[in-house]
């Protein structure tokens, strides 16, 4: 069966047609798949009744999986429910029940309703991501997706030269600072040191340029705090206009794939009550944006 693409919204995003995330794919598919990528950055997958080896193997055919040493969450790996390589995106503690609303990992988690690129605070930030949706609860819970490629595309062209070698930097306190999470210990404010990132990021396969923004994006290098913030907040509130957003209604076991090099997402609302167990894979970034205009030009 061939690889088909349907797309989804006006700019990106699009349903995958002739793909068996459970079974090994063949040379072409994979190129078909990654092809997709290059263009749409969101691929949604239907009817992918899949296991957490499934989706470790069906991800590992398109590169390594991001592994490092410090941490990404205030959640310990011994917390989780869920086997290395597989990040746990519900709101289940490790004995399988719903989180309490007074759980510092429930706090932490609501910063996920934030517009953000996955470790774009790591220094060599995501480049897939995989997400399986195992059980959803009965309303809410849409993860949205915003098309940065567009985004750059549409900003004039003051604003491109503008913005065209500024460096921000990324921590996940940022992020939850605006949220009004604060509660973190010594060694999570450790692993969470800041890290640069260009504003503008170069695809390193089309040389395509997009905004890199992420409310991990804290501040930028020669500008004040406040002056940074409100910079940020313009360009996010104008790369989240409803034209550059798709907005994927879950349905069970849909596994989405999207490119964090162009796009940002973000979660959204749902009964607490009920279950939302969601499972992710994540694929090691492939340059570190600072150095990217080299690695584009190879």
């Amino acid at each position: 069966m061939s690889v088909t693409f349907r797309q989804l919204a006006p700019t990106f995003a699009a349903e995958v047609s002739g793909i068996d995330c459970r079974q090994p794919l063949s040379q072409d598919q994979i190129a078909a798949v990654e092809a997709g990528m290059d263009q749409y950055a969101v691929l949604v997958f239907r009817d992918q009744t899949i296991t957490d080896e499934q989706q470790l193997a069906f991800t590992m055919q398109f590169g390594e999986l991001e592994n490092y040493n410090s941490g990404g969450h205030i959640r310990k790996r011994a917390d989780s429910r869920l086997g290395a390589g597989i990040a746990d995106f519900s709101n289940l503690d490790k004995n399988g029940n719903i989180m309490s609303d007074q759980d510092r990992v429930w706090f932490f988690k609501l910063g996920d309703r934030l517009w953000h690129s996955d470790s774009s605070f790591r220094p060599v930030p995501a480049r897939y991501s995989l997400l399986s949706g195992r059980v959803l609860p009965s309303w809410g819970a849409n993860t949205e997706f915003a098309d940065m490629r567009a985004a750059y595309n549409a900003l004039d062209e003051r604003t491109k030269a503008e913005v065209e070698d500024l460096v921000c930097l990324h921590s996940l306190m940022y992020s939850r600072e605006a949220i009004g999470f604060t509660d973190l210990t010594e060694e999570e404010r450790a692993s969470f040191q800041p890290v640069r990132q260009r504003l503008v990021r170069v695809h390193p396969v089309t040389g395509h340029r997009s905004l890199f923004l992420s409310s991990h994006a804290g501040a930028i290098e020669g500008q004040t705090i406040p002056e940074a913030r409100m910079f940020l907040r313009d360009l996010t509130e104008h790369a989240t206009q409803r034209e550059f957003v798709y907005s994927h209604s879950w349905r069970p076991f849909d596994l989405v794939m999207w490119d964090n090099r162009t796009t940002m997402h973000r979660a959204r609302r749902f009964d607490r009550n009920e279950v939302r167990d969601v499972r992710r894979t994540t694929l090691a970034g492939d340059v570190i944006t600072i150095e990217q205009e080299a690695a584009a030009a190879d």
